[in-house]
């Protein structure tokens, strides 16, 4: 077998694996905090309508960033792609689909189904959206920009988690996946133009 195929197989499936992990540490932390993390999720065409249209202004986001020259950003753009790049480009859309899907249950199930409601129970609704988003932007610091930009996500993932005025976690569940998804997709578009034809085969 040839060992780079191995590699990026093996980067796969720890990807999906880590944060698949994030739901046992979801259901921990609401077992010893009396948080169920499930207890917000309902299933209705307008939460998933939500989910998908508020996905789009992040993803706008997304492409503004792609189009800034600024060093921080250009060095976060760098960063991503060549990380996620050699990982996963060899990839059908169907496998991004399935990390960004496991990556938005997960991270939604901890951020906003446990920490976010935990810290509200504690100190108010305004700490626990902001409390929660600071440890968002702190677990994804790659870069300091970076940090404080998916803080800010975080902010609006939580924001939407009462958009309509019933709490449904399945909204930021939805907005975070496909969000992820769309990035991916994207990243990876670009990360295969970049390469010489012969490394696309």
């Amino acid at each position: 077998m040839d060992k780079s195929l191995l590699k990026f197989d093996d980067f796969f499936k720890s990807a999906c694996y880590f944060e698949a992990s994030l739901v046992i540490v979801a259901v921990f932390l609401g077992w010893v905090a009396d948080i169920d993390p499930l207890e917000n999720i309902y299933f209705s065409e307008t939460a998933i309508a939500y989910g998908v249209i508020g996905t789009v202004p992040l993803f706008l986001m997304f492409l503004a960033l792609e189009k800034m020259q600024g060093e921080s950003v250009v060095n976060i753009r760098k960063l991503l792609l060549n990380t996620l790049g050699p990982g996963l480009y060899r990839y059908h859309w169907t496998d991004l689909f399935i990390l960004a899907a496991i990556a938005g249950v997960s991270e939604e199930l901890l951020f906003r189904g446990v920490i976010q409601p935990w810290i509200e129970n504690s100190w108010g609704i305004t700490a626990g959206l902001i409390g929660s988003n600071i440890v968002f932007g702190l677990v994804h610091a790659v870069t300091p920009l970076y940090a404080a930009l998916a803080a800010l996500v975080g902010i609006y993932l939580g924001l939407s988690l009462d958009y309509g005025g019933d709490r449904n976690l399945l909204i930021p569940i939805i907005i975070h996946g496909f969000y992820d998804f769309l990035a991916f997709v994207a990243l990876m578009r670009v990360y295969r133009a970049s390469l010489p034809s012969s490394a696309k085969d």
